[in-house]
Protein backbone atom coordinates (compact mmCIF):
# COMPACT_ATOMS: atom_id res chain seq x y z
CA UNK A 1 0.00 0.00 0.00
CA UNK A 2 1.36 3.44 -0.91
CA UNK A 3 1.35 6.63 1.10
CA UNK A 4 -2.24 7.05 2.31
CA UNK A 5 -1.76 10.25 4.29
CA UNK A 6 -0.23 13.02 2.23
CA UNK A 7 -1.39 14.28 -1.14
CA UNK A 8 -0.69 17.35 -3.21
CA UNK A 9 -2.23 20.70 -2.32
CA UNK A 10 -2.21 20.54 1.46
CA UNK A 11 -5.02 19.46 3.78
CA UNK A 12 -8.78 19.85 3.56
CA UNK A 13 -8.75 23.16 5.46
CA UNK A 14 -6.36 25.06 3.18
CA UNK A 15 -6.85 23.24 -0.15
CA UNK A 16 -9.24 26.01 -1.25
CA UNK A 17 -9.57 29.61 -0.12
CA UNK A 18 -12.52 31.93 0.37
CA UNK A 19 -15.97 31.86 1.96
CA UNK A 20 -17.63 30.72 -1.27
CA UNK A 21 -15.45 27.61 -1.37
CA UNK A 22 -16.83 26.66 2.06
CA UNK A 23 -20.48 27.45 1.29
CA UNK A 24 -20.36 25.33 -1.87
CA UNK A 25 -18.05 22.56 -0.63
CA UNK A 26 -18.97 18.91 -0.96
CA UNK A 27 -16.07 17.74 1.23
CA UNK A 28 -17.60 15.90 4.19
CA UNK A 29 -14.89 17.27 6.51
CA UNK A 30 -15.59 20.89 5.64
CA UNK A 31 -19.33 20.31 5.98
CA UNK A 32 -18.64 18.87 9.45
CA UNK A 33 -16.81 22.08 10.41
CA UNK A 34 -19.75 24.16 9.19
CA UNK A 35 -22.02 22.00 11.35
CA UNK A 36 -19.69 22.71 14.29
CA UNK A 37 -20.06 26.48 13.89
CA UNK A 38 -23.84 26.19 13.43
CA UNK A 39 -24.49 23.79 16.30
CA UNK A 40 -22.28 25.70 18.75
CA UNK A 41 -24.09 28.94 17.93
CA UNK A 42 -27.46 27.29 18.61
CA UNK A 43 -26.04 25.64 21.75
CA UNK A 44 -24.96 28.98 23.21
CA UNK A 45 -28.32 30.51 22.29
CA UNK A 46 -30.29 27.65 23.87
CA UNK A 47 -28.03 27.73 26.92
CA UNK A 48 -28.72 31.45 27.34
CA UNK A 49 -32.46 30.76 27.56
CA UNK A 50 -31.75 28.01 30.12
CA UNK A 51 -29.79 30.44 32.30
CA UNK A 52 -32.64 32.98 32.06
CA UNK A 53 -35.12 30.30 33.20
CA UNK A 54 -32.95 29.26 36.14
CA UNK A 55 -32.39 32.89 37.14
CA UNK A 56 -36.14 33.53 37.17
CA UNK A 57 -36.58 30.47 39.43
CA UNK A 58 -34.08 31.81 41.95
CA UNK A 59 -37.03 33.23 43.94
CA UNK A 60 -40.53 31.78 44.53
CA UNK A 61 -42.25 34.88 43.13
CA UNK A 62 -41.78 36.67 39.82
CA UNK A 63 -38.26 38.08 39.45
CA UNK A 64 -38.08 39.57 35.93
CA UNK A 65 -40.00 37.26 33.55
CA UNK A 66 -43.79 37.26 33.26
CA UNK A 67 -45.54 33.89 33.05
CA UNK A 68 -45.95 34.34 29.28
CA UNK A 69 -42.30 35.31 28.73
CA UNK A 70 -41.19 32.38 30.88
CA UNK A 71 -43.18 29.97 28.70
CA UNK A 72 -41.69 31.48 25.55
CA UNK A 73 -38.13 31.20 26.89
CA UNK A 74 -38.78 27.60 27.94
CA UNK A 75 -40.16 26.74 24.48
CA UNK A 76 -37.19 28.30 22.72
CA UNK A 77 -34.72 26.58 25.04
CA UNK A 78 -36.27 23.18 24.39
CA UNK A 79 -36.71 23.65 20.64
CA UNK A 80 -33.17 24.94 20.11
CA UNK A 81 -31.53 22.23 22.18
CA UNK A 82 -33.53 19.31 20.81
CA UNK A 83 -33.99 20.12 17.11
CA UNK A 84 -30.93 22.30 16.44
CA UNK A 85 -28.26 20.91 18.79
CA UNK A 86 -28.67 17.39 20.15
CA UNK A 87 -30.46 15.68 17.22
CA UNK A 88 -27.93 16.86 14.59
CA UNK A 89 -24.98 17.04 17.03
CA UNK A 90 -23.01 13.80 16.93
CA UNK A 91 -24.25 12.38 13.58
CA UNK A 92 -24.01 15.57 11.54
CA UNK A 93 -20.73 16.83 12.99
CA UNK A 94 -18.63 13.92 14.22
CA UNK A 95 -20.39 11.40 11.99
CA UNK A 96 -19.86 13.51 8.90
CA UNK A 97 -16.18 14.01 9.64
CA UNK A 98 -15.29 10.51 10.79
CA UNK A 99 -17.51 8.05 8.92
CA UNK A 100 -15.71 8.06 5.54
CA UNK A 101 -12.30 8.14 7.25
CA UNK A 102 -13.20 5.23 9.55
CA UNK A 103 -14.37 2.99 6.71
CA UNK A 104 -11.59 3.98 4.29
CA UNK A 105 -13.76 5.97 1.86
CA UNK A 106 -12.95 9.26 0.12
CA UNK A 107 -16.32 10.84 0.95
CA UNK A 108 -19.91 9.97 1.70
CA UNK A 109 -22.05 8.35 -1.00
CA UNK A 110 -23.95 11.54 -1.91
CA UNK A 111 -21.71 14.59 -1.27
CA UNK A 112 -24.16 17.16 -2.70
CA UNK A 113 -26.98 15.69 -0.62
CA UNK A 114 -24.68 16.06 2.38
CA UNK A 115 -24.32 19.78 1.73
CA UNK A 116 -28.08 20.06 1.15
CA UNK A 117 -28.69 18.56 4.62
CA UNK A 118 -26.66 21.39 6.20
CA UNK A 119 -28.66 23.98 4.27
CA UNK A 120 -31.90 22.31 5.41
CA UNK A 121 -30.79 22.76 9.02
CA UNK A 122 -29.84 26.40 8.43
CA UNK A 123 -33.03 27.28 6.52
CA UNK A 124 -35.28 25.40 8.97
CA UNK A 125 -33.66 27.08 11.96
CA UNK A 126 -34.03 30.50 10.29
CA UNK A 127 -37.75 29.89 9.70
CA UNK A 128 -38.23 28.70 13.29
CA UNK A 129 -36.40 31.68 14.77
CA UNK A 130 -38.61 34.06 12.79
CA UNK A 131 -41.17 33.30 15.51
CA UNK A 132 -39.20 35.66 17.76
CA UNK A 133 -40.39 38.58 15.62
CA UNK A 134 -44.04 37.48 15.82
CA UNK A 135 -44.31 37.43 19.60
CA UNK A 136 -42.72 34.06 20.31
CA UNK A 137 -44.15 30.61 20.99
CA UNK A 138 -45.39 29.47 24.40
CA UNK A 139 -46.53 25.89 23.72
CA UNK A 140 -43.45 24.06 25.00
CA UNK A 141 -41.07 22.24 22.63
CA UNK A 142 -43.58 19.38 22.21
CA UNK A 143 -46.14 21.70 20.51
CA UNK A 144 -49.03 19.84 22.18
CA UNK A 145 -52.49 20.47 20.86
CA UNK A 146 -54.81 22.21 21.63
CA UNK A 147 -52.19 24.82 22.69
CA UNK A 148 -50.43 24.82 19.32
CA UNK A 149 -53.68 24.60 17.35
CA UNK A 150 -55.10 27.81 18.81
CA UNK A 151 -52.16 29.94 20.02
CA UNK A 152 -50.35 32.78 18.25
CA UNK A 153 -49.44 32.63 14.56
CA UNK A 154 -45.75 32.35 15.50
CA UNK A 155 -46.33 28.63 16.14
CA UNK A 156 -46.61 28.12 12.39
CA UNK A 157 -43.06 29.37 11.85
CA UNK A 158 -41.60 27.00 14.45
CA UNK A 159 -43.60 24.06 13.12
CA UNK A 160 -42.54 24.69 9.51
CA UNK A 161 -38.96 25.25 10.65
CA UNK A 162 -38.93 21.88 12.42
CA UNK A 163 -40.47 20.33 9.29
CA UNK A 164 -37.60 21.62 7.12
CA UNK A 165 -34.99 20.57 9.69
CA UNK A 166 -36.46 17.09 9.57
CA UNK A 167 -35.22 16.81 5.97
CA UNK A 168 -31.69 17.45 7.23
CA UNK A 169 -32.00 14.46 9.54
CA UNK A 170 -33.53 12.22 6.84
CA UNK A 171 -30.92 13.12 4.20
CA UNK A 172 -28.06 12.55 6.64
CA UNK A 173 -29.43 9.16 7.67
CA UNK A 174 -29.99 8.06 4.08
CA UNK A 175 -26.48 9.16 3.13
CA UNK A 176 -24.90 7.26 6.02
CA UNK A 177 -26.76 4.01 5.30
CA UNK A 178 -25.69 3.97 1.63
CA UNK A 179 -22.13 5.01 2.51
CA UNK A 180 -21.74 2.22 5.06
CA UNK A 181 -23.13 -0.42 2.70
CA UNK A 182 -21.39 0.66 -0.50
CA UNK A 183 -18.12 2.49 0.25
CA UNK A 184 -16.31 0.38 2.85
CA UNK A 185 -12.62 -0.21 2.10
CA UNK A 186 -11.51 -3.63 0.83
CA UNK A 187 -11.43 -6.08 3.69
CA UNK A 188 -13.72 -4.07 5.96
CA UNK A 189 -16.62 -6.40 6.60
CA UNK A 190 -19.54 -5.30 8.76
CA UNK A 191 -17.97 -7.07 11.72
CA UNK A 192 -14.74 -5.15 11.22
CA UNK A 193 -16.41 -1.75 11.38
CA UNK A 194 -15.60 0.50 14.34
CA UNK A 195 -18.37 0.66 16.94
CA UNK A 196 -18.92 4.36 16.23
CA UNK A 197 -19.93 3.37 12.69
CA UNK A 198 -22.34 0.76 14.07
CA UNK A 199 -23.93 3.47 16.23
CA UNK A 200 -24.29 5.80 13.24
CA UNK A 201 -25.84 2.96 11.25
CA UNK A 202 -28.44 2.23 13.96
CA UNK A 203 -29.16 5.95 14.27
CA UNK A 204 -29.55 6.41 10.52
CA UNK A 205 -32.23 3.71 10.46
CA UNK A 206 -34.23 5.64 13.06
CA UNK A 207 -33.70 8.94 11.21
CA UNK A 208 -35.01 7.56 7.94
CA UNK A 209 -38.03 5.74 9.43
CA UNK A 210 -39.14 8.03 12.27
CA UNK A 211 -38.41 11.57 11.05
CA UNK A 212 -41.07 11.52 8.29
CA UNK A 213 -43.72 10.78 10.94
CA UNK A 214 -42.89 13.99 12.80
CA UNK A 215 -42.70 15.91 9.54
CA UNK A 216 -46.16 14.78 8.45
CA UNK A 217 -47.56 15.47 11.95
CA UNK A 218 -46.22 19.04 12.00
CA UNK A 219 -47.45 19.59 8.45
CA UNK A 220 -50.94 18.42 9.47
CA UNK A 221 -50.82 20.85 12.40
CA UNK A 222 -49.94 23.70 10.03
CA UNK A 223 -52.70 22.66 7.59
CA UNK A 224 -55.20 22.59 10.45
CA UNK A 225 -54.24 26.15 11.43
CA UNK A 226 -54.31 27.44 7.85
CA UNK A 227 -57.47 25.79 6.52
CA UNK A 228 -59.49 24.95 9.66
CA UNK A 229 -59.50 21.21 8.95
CA UNK A 230 -60.27 19.26 12.13
CA UNK A 231 -57.35 16.90 12.72
CA UNK A 232 -56.18 17.56 16.28
CA UNK A 233 -58.52 20.33 17.49
CA UNK A 234 -61.48 18.78 19.33
CA UNK A 235 -63.68 21.83 18.63
CA UNK A 236 -63.47 20.93 14.92
CA UNK A 237 -63.92 17.18 15.44
CA UNK A 238 -60.22 16.38 15.79
CA UNK A 239 -58.42 14.35 18.47
CA UNK A 240 -55.68 16.05 20.57
CA UNK A 241 -54.41 12.67 21.82
CA UNK A 242 -53.76 11.63 18.20
CA UNK A 243 -51.12 14.37 18.06
CA UNK A 244 -49.43 12.86 21.14
CA UNK A 245 -49.31 9.42 19.50
CA UNK A 246 -47.77 10.82 16.31
CA UNK A 247 -45.37 13.12 18.15
CA UNK A 248 -44.00 10.51 20.55
CA UNK A 249 -43.80 7.83 17.86
CA UNK A 250 -41.03 10.04 16.48
CA UNK A 251 -39.79 11.72 19.60
CA UNK A 252 -38.97 8.66 21.65
CA UNK A 253 -36.88 7.15 18.83
CA UNK A 254 -35.42 10.69 18.59
CA UNK A 255 -34.09 10.19 22.11
CA UNK A 256 -31.98 7.39 20.65
CA UNK A 257 -31.05 9.50 17.61
CA UNK A 258 -29.43 11.68 20.26
CA UNK A 259 -27.94 9.01 22.54
CA UNK A 260 -26.85 6.06 20.34
CA UNK A 261 -24.19 8.07 18.45
CA UNK A 262 -22.85 9.32 21.79
CA UNK A 263 -22.63 5.70 22.92
CA UNK A 264 -20.54 4.99 19.83
CA UNK A 265 -18.18 7.82 20.76
CA UNK A 266 -17.80 6.36 24.25
CA UNK A 267 -16.84 2.96 22.81
CA UNK A 268 -14.01 4.58 20.84
CA UNK A 269 -12.76 6.73 23.71
CA UNK A 270 -12.81 4.01 26.38
CA UNK A 271 -10.99 1.48 24.20
CA UNK A 272 -8.34 4.03 23.19
CA UNK A 273 -7.67 5.48 26.64
CA UNK A 274 -7.68 2.05 28.26
CA UNK A 275 -5.27 0.86 25.51
CA UNK A 276 -7.22 -2.35 25.46
CA UNK A 277 -9.30 -4.32 22.96
CA UNK A 278 -12.98 -3.53 23.44
CA UNK A 279 -14.77 -6.15 25.52
CA UNK A 280 -17.68 -7.81 23.70
CA UNK A 281 -17.40 -6.07 20.32
CA UNK A 282 -20.24 -8.00 18.70
CA UNK A 283 -22.55 -7.53 21.71
CA UNK A 284 -22.02 -3.75 21.69
CA UNK A 285 -22.54 -3.57 17.91
CA UNK A 286 -25.77 -5.58 17.93
CA UNK A 287 -27.07 -3.81 21.05
CA UNK A 288 -27.12 -0.56 19.03
CA UNK A 289 -29.44 -2.21 16.52
CA UNK A 290 -31.54 -3.67 19.38
CA UNK A 291 -32.00 -0.25 20.98
CA UNK A 292 -32.92 1.15 17.56
CA UNK A 293 -35.60 -1.53 17.04
CA UNK A 294 -37.11 -1.31 20.54
CA UNK A 295 -37.25 2.50 20.37
CA UNK A 296 -40.19 2.27 17.96
CA UNK A 297 -42.29 0.28 20.43
CA UNK A 298 -42.22 2.39 23.61
CA UNK A 299 -43.80 5.76 22.78
CA UNK A 300 -46.89 5.08 24.90
CA UNK A 301 -45.01 5.46 28.18
CA UNK A 302 -45.21 9.24 27.61
CA UNK A 303 -49.00 8.92 27.68
CA UNK A 304 -49.79 6.97 30.86
CA UNK A 305 -52.07 9.79 32.06
CA UNK A 306 -53.69 10.45 28.66
CA UNK A 307 -56.54 7.98 29.18
CA UNK A 308 -55.09 4.97 27.37
CA UNK A 309 -56.18 1.54 28.62
CA UNK A 310 -54.51 -0.27 31.53
CA UNK A 311 -53.52 -3.07 29.15
CA UNK A 312 -51.77 -0.64 26.79
CA UNK A 313 -50.02 0.98 29.77
CA UNK A 314 -48.80 -2.42 31.00
CA UNK A 315 -47.48 -3.38 27.55
CA UNK A 316 -45.67 -0.08 27.06
CA UNK A 317 -44.24 -0.33 30.57
CA UNK A 318 -42.74 -3.78 29.90
CA UNK A 319 -41.38 -2.75 26.50
CA UNK A 320 -39.80 0.38 27.99
CA UNK A 321 -37.96 -1.62 30.63
CA UNK A 322 -36.75 -3.92 27.84
CA UNK A 323 -34.59 -1.06 26.51
CA UNK A 324 -32.52 -1.45 29.68
CA UNK A 325 -31.15 -4.79 28.48
CA UNK A 326 -29.06 -3.67 25.46
CA UNK A 327 -28.15 -0.48 27.32
CA UNK A 328 -26.86 -2.46 30.29
CA UNK A 329 -24.85 -4.64 27.89
CA UNK A 330 -23.04 -1.53 26.69
CA UNK A 331 -22.37 -0.22 30.19
CA UNK A 332 -21.07 -3.59 31.40
CA UNK A 333 -18.79 -3.97 28.38
CA UNK A 334 -17.37 -0.45 28.75
CA UNK A 335 -16.51 -1.06 32.40
CA UNK A 336 -15.08 -4.49 31.51
CA UNK A 337 -12.91 -2.82 28.85
CA UNK A 338 -11.49 -0.43 31.46
CA UNK A 339 -10.82 -3.29 33.90
CA UNK A 340 -7.07 -4.00 34.03
CA UNK A 341 -6.51 -1.58 31.16
CA UNK A 342 -3.85 1.12 31.04
CA UNK A 343 -6.41 3.82 31.82
CA UNK A 344 -5.23 7.37 31.02
CA UNK A 345 -7.37 10.14 32.45
CA UNK A 346 -6.91 12.52 29.55
CA UNK A 347 -9.66 14.99 28.71
CA UNK A 348 -11.74 12.72 26.38
CA UNK A 349 -11.62 9.94 29.00
CA UNK A 350 -12.83 12.29 31.76
CA UNK A 351 -15.78 13.28 29.57
CA UNK A 352 -16.42 9.57 28.88
CA UNK A 353 -16.34 8.64 32.58
CA UNK A 354 -18.74 11.53 33.25
CA UNK A 355 -21.00 10.05 30.59
CA UNK A 356 -20.95 6.64 32.33
CA UNK A 357 -21.95 8.15 35.67
CA UNK A 358 -24.55 10.63 34.42
CA UNK A 359 -26.18 8.39 31.84
CA UNK A 360 -26.44 5.54 34.34
CA UNK A 361 -28.33 7.84 36.70
CA UNK A 362 -30.51 8.94 33.79
CA UNK A 363 -31.28 5.34 32.88
CA UNK A 364 -32.04 4.19 36.40
CA UNK A 365 -34.32 7.15 37.11
CA UNK A 366 -36.21 6.23 33.95
CA UNK A 367 -37.46 3.05 35.62
CA UNK A 368 -39.93 4.83 37.96
CA UNK A 369 -41.21 6.72 34.92
CA UNK A 370 -41.61 3.47 32.97
CA UNK A 371 -43.74 1.94 35.73
CA UNK A 372 -47.36 3.04 35.44
CA UNK A 373 -47.98 3.23 39.23
CA UNK A 374 -45.08 5.59 39.99
CA UNK A 375 -45.31 7.61 36.77
CA UNK A 376 -48.78 8.85 37.72
CA UNK A 377 -47.21 10.61 40.71
CA UNK A 378 -44.01 11.77 38.97
CA UNK A 379 -45.58 12.78 35.63
CA UNK A 380 -45.06 16.47 34.76
CA UNK A 381 -42.86 17.11 37.80
CA UNK A 382 -39.23 18.21 38.06
CA UNK A 383 -38.31 14.53 38.41
CA UNK A 384 -39.04 14.19 34.69
CA UNK A 385 -37.00 17.33 33.92
CA UNK A 386 -34.00 15.95 35.83
CA UNK A 387 -34.29 12.49 34.25
CA UNK A 388 -34.55 13.98 30.77
CA UNK A 389 -31.46 16.15 31.28
CA UNK A 390 -29.40 13.31 32.77
CA UNK A 391 -30.16 11.33 29.63
CA UNK A 392 -29.90 14.06 27.00
CA UNK A 393 -27.42 16.53 28.46
CA UNK A 394 -25.49 14.16 30.72
CA UNK A 395 -25.58 11.47 28.04
CA UNK A 396 -25.81 12.88 24.52
CA UNK A 397 -24.05 16.24 25.04
CA UNK A 398 -21.33 14.98 27.38
CA UNK A 399 -20.64 12.16 24.90
CA UNK A 400 -20.60 14.77 22.13
CA UNK A 401 -17.88 16.76 23.91
CA UNK A 402 -15.91 13.57 24.59
CA UNK A 403 -15.89 13.05 20.82
CA UNK A 404 -14.97 16.67 20.08
CA UNK A 405 -11.88 16.47 22.30
CA UNK A 406 -11.02 12.95 21.09
CA UNK A 407 -11.04 13.78 17.37
CA UNK A 408 -9.88 17.40 17.80
CA UNK A 409 -6.26 16.65 16.75
CA UNK A 410 -7.47 14.91 13.60
CA UNK A 411 -9.99 17.65 12.75
CA UNK A 412 -7.70 20.63 13.39
CA UNK A 413 -4.12 19.31 13.20
CA UNK A 414 -3.59 21.01 16.58
CA UNK A 415 -3.47 19.91 20.23
CA UNK A 416 -5.66 21.54 22.88
CA UNK A 417 -4.47 22.55 26.35
CA UNK A 418 -4.77 19.27 28.29
CA UNK A 419 -5.03 20.79 31.77
CA UNK A 420 -7.73 23.24 30.74
CA UNK A 421 -9.65 20.47 28.96
CA UNK A 422 -9.68 18.41 32.15
CA UNK A 423 -10.87 21.43 34.16
CA UNK A 424 -13.79 21.98 31.75
CA UNK A 425 -14.84 18.31 32.07
CA UNK A 426 -14.75 18.45 35.89
CA UNK A 427 -16.65 21.77 35.95
CA UNK A 428 -19.43 20.31 33.78
CA UNK A 429 -19.69 17.18 35.93
CA UNK A 430 -19.90 19.12 39.21
CA UNK A 431 -22.22 21.81 37.84
CA UNK A 432 -24.49 19.23 36.23
CA UNK A 433 -25.08 17.32 39.46
CA UNK A 434 -25.53 20.56 41.43
CA UNK A 435 -28.20 21.58 38.93
CA UNK A 436 -30.26 18.43 38.58
CA UNK A 437 -30.00 16.39 41.80
CA UNK A 438 -32.11 19.02 43.64
CA UNK A 439 -34.67 18.69 40.85
CA UNK A 440 -35.05 14.95 41.50
CA UNK A 441 -35.78 15.72 45.17
CA UNK A 442 -38.34 18.47 44.62
CA UNK A 443 -39.93 16.53 41.76
CA UNK A 444 -40.48 13.51 44.00
CA UNK A 445 -42.08 15.91 46.51
CA UNK A 446 -44.54 17.16 43.91
CA UNK A 447 -43.00 20.30 42.40
CA UNK A 448 -44.58 20.58 38.92
CA UNK A 449 -42.48 21.55 35.92
CA UNK A 450 -43.09 24.55 33.65
CA UNK A 451 -44.21 26.80 36.54
CA UNK A 452 -42.50 30.17 36.89
CA UNK A 453 -43.60 30.63 40.52
CA UNK A 454 -43.67 28.03 43.26
CA UNK A 455 -44.30 27.38 46.97
CA UNK A 456 -41.58 28.66 49.30
CA UNK A 457 -40.83 25.15 50.61
CA UNK A 458 -39.10 24.36 47.28
CA UNK A 459 -36.91 27.48 47.40
CA UNK A 460 -33.67 25.82 48.73
CA UNK A 461 -33.77 23.28 45.89
CA UNK A 462 -34.31 25.93 43.22
CA UNK A 463 -31.54 28.13 44.63
CA UNK A 464 -29.09 25.20 44.64
CA UNK A 465 -30.15 24.26 41.11
CA UNK A 466 -29.67 27.81 39.83
CA UNK A 467 -26.18 28.11 41.36
CA UNK A 468 -25.31 24.75 39.81
CA UNK A 469 -26.49 25.94 36.39
CA UNK A 470 -23.94 28.76 36.52
CA UNK A 471 -21.11 26.29 37.14
CA UNK A 472 -22.45 24.02 34.39
CA UNK A 473 -22.70 26.89 31.89
CA UNK A 474 -19.19 28.08 32.75
CA UNK A 475 -17.83 24.56 32.13
CA UNK A 476 -19.43 24.26 28.69
CA UNK A 477 -18.42 27.79 27.67
CA UNK A 478 -14.85 27.07 28.80
CA UNK A 479 -14.80 23.85 26.74
CA UNK A 480 -16.06 25.65 23.60
CA UNK A 481 -13.49 28.42 24.18
CA UNK A 482 -10.65 25.87 24.44
CA UNK A 483 -11.68 24.07 21.25
CA UNK A 484 -12.16 27.30 19.28
CA UNK A 485 -8.96 28.98 20.51
CA UNK A 486 -6.72 25.96 19.99
CA UNK A 487 -8.16 25.26 16.54
CA UNK A 488 -6.36 28.44 15.48
CA UNK A 489 -3.59 28.84 18.07
CA UNK A 490 -2.96 25.39 19.54
CA UNK A 491 0.34 23.58 19.27
CA UNK A 492 0.74 21.58 16.08
CA UNK A 493 -0.07 17.88 16.43
CA UNK A 494 3.13 16.15 15.37
CA UNK A 495 1.63 12.68 15.06
CA UNK A 496 -1.09 11.26 12.85
CA UNK A 497 -2.10 9.06 15.80
CA UNK A 498 -1.48 10.95 19.08
CA UNK A 499 -3.70 8.59 21.13
CA UNK A 500 -2.22 5.34 19.78
CA UNK A 501 -5.65 4.30 18.52
CA UNK A 502 -6.22 1.37 16.15
CA UNK A 503 -9.10 2.59 13.97
CA UNK A 504 -8.60 3.66 10.37
CA UNK A 505 -9.11 7.43 10.65
CA UNK A 506 -5.84 7.73 12.60
CA UNK A 507 -3.93 6.42 9.57
CA UNK A 508 -4.99 9.46 7.54
CA UNK A 509 -3.01 12.70 7.61
CA UNK A 510 -3.46 15.22 10.43
CA UNK A 511 -5.51 17.07 9.31
CA UNK A 512 -6.54 14.81 6.41
CA UNK A 513 -6.07 15.73 2.77
CA UNK A 514 -9.11 16.62 0.66
CA UNK A 515 -9.38 13.04 -0.68
CA UNK A 516 -8.81 11.49 2.81
CA UNK A 517 -6.39 8.88 1.46
CA UNK A 518 -4.04 8.93 -1.55
CA UNK A 519 -4.78 5.23 -1.96
CA UNK A 520 -7.76 3.44 -0.45
CA UNK A 521 -6.38 1.30 2.41
CA UNK A 522 -6.93 -2.43 2.71
CA UNK A 523 -8.25 -3.68 6.05
CA UNK A 524 -6.73 -6.92 7.32
CA UNK A 525 -7.85 -7.11 10.95
CA UNK A 526 -10.51 -6.10 13.43
CA UNK A 527 -10.54 -2.71 15.13
CA UNK A 528 -9.39 -2.31 18.74
CA UNK A 529 -6.66 -4.97 18.50
CA UNK A 530 -4.12 -3.70 21.03
CA UNK A 531 -1.04 -5.83 21.50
Amino acid sequence: MGDTTHGHGGNYINCEKGLWSWLTTIDHKRIALMYFITIMAFFLMGGLFAILLRLELLTPEKLFLSADMYNRAMTLHGSLMVFMVIVPGVPALLGNFCLPLMIGAKDVAFPKLNLASWYCLIIGAFIALLSLFWGGVDTGWTFYTPYSARSADAVTFVVLGAFVMGFSSILTGLNFIVTIHKLRAPGMTMMRMPLFIWSLYATAIIQVIASPVLGITLLMLAVERWFGIGIFDASMGGDPVLFQHFFWFYSHPAVYIMIIPAMGVISEVISTFSQKTIFGYKAIALSSLAISAISFLVWGHHMFVSGQSDLAAAIFSILTMLVGVPTAIKLFNWVATMYKGQVKLDTPMLWAISFLALFTIGGLTGLPLAAFATDVHLHDTYFVVAHFHYTMLGGALVGFFAGLFYWFPKISGKMYNEFQGRVSAVMVFIGFNMTFIPQFIMGSQGMPRRYHTYAGEFSPYHVASTFGSWVLAAGFIFAIYILTRDFFKGEKCESDNPWNSTTLEWQAGTPPIHENFVEIPTVTGRPYEYR
